[in-house]
């Protein structure tokens, strides 16, 4: 990772957030945890990261809300100066077959995850452009290139992120910036203890590696983007998905 950087990185308070946020916290490294509602967590990464020798501040702010992200980057700009990178990772699921969804819960799902990554993105956009090496990183899901029984919301978000992620590459790819996407596999997240040991037995077959992904596994993907070594690459969408076809 370069050093004298700093990374946004939303919805960090935990999972693939956290660890995602814990792996670009090192040495002379600044990182931005961002969280909606968990303070206490929020907090928990900020000491982890310290304890690795970066620096890390908590900022509280709802993707969803473009005056609250516009808040949140003035806030790095005082701290910091501004962004070199930004982790669009915050989303939700609220699942159910497409004939038992309502409206609110297509439009919850899409405010966050789509709707947070344009609010996001837009406020930190000027700073990535400016950036010597600027990065944005957006989380996305295999499910969002397979598609998934119950979450037609969801996947629709997910893949959705594809053509923001190709787009905003082509219109920061004069200033030197790039933009990518990882479509992580089934990681073992509070998410995926929700579902039951019969599905997710169900899910793991379908896996070539035969195992759900570390946040690790992930996190470790992220930093490789958001540093020098990959300043050839732009545009791209990395599955780290152990083998699934899609």
């Amino acid at each position: 990772m370069n050093t004298n950087r700093t990374c946004v990185v939303t919805g960090s308070s935990r999972g693939i957030g956290r660890g995602i946020a814990e792996e670009l916290g090192g040495d002379d490294t600044n990182v931005v945890v961002n969280y909606r509602s968990s303070e206490g967590e929020a907090y928990e990464v900020v000491d982890t990261i310290e304890e690795q020798g970066g620096t890390a501040i908590a900022v509280q702010g709802d993707v969803t809300n473009l005056d609250e992200m516009h808040a949140m980057a003035d806030r790095v700009r005082d701290v910091f100066g501004g962004a070199d990178v930004l982790v669009n990772n915050a989303g939700i699921t609220v699942d159910k077959t497409f004939k038992n969804m309502t409206r609110d819960d297509w439009d919850a799902v899409m405010n966050v995850n789509l709707g947070g990554v344009f609010n996001a993105s837009k406020a930190f956009y000027d700073d990535i452009k400016a950036a010597d090496d600027g990065r944005l990183i957006n989380i996305s899901s295999v499910v969002g290139q397979q598609g998934n029984y119950g979450q037609a919301n969801y996947a629709t978000t997910k893949s959705g992120l594809f053509g923001f992620t190709r787009t905003l590459a082509l219109e920061l790819s004069n200033s030197g910036s790039t933009v990518n996407c990882v479509a992580p596999g089934f990681t073992e997240t509070d998410m995926l203890a929700e579902v039951s040991p019969e599905v997710q037995e169900k899910i793991q077959k379908r896996i070539p590696l035969d195992r759900f992904a570390t946040v690790e596994d992930i996190s470790g993907v992220v930093e490789f983007l958001a540093s020098e070594d990959s300043s050839y690459m732009t545009g791209q969408i990395l599955g780290v998905n152990g083998g699934m076809e899609w």
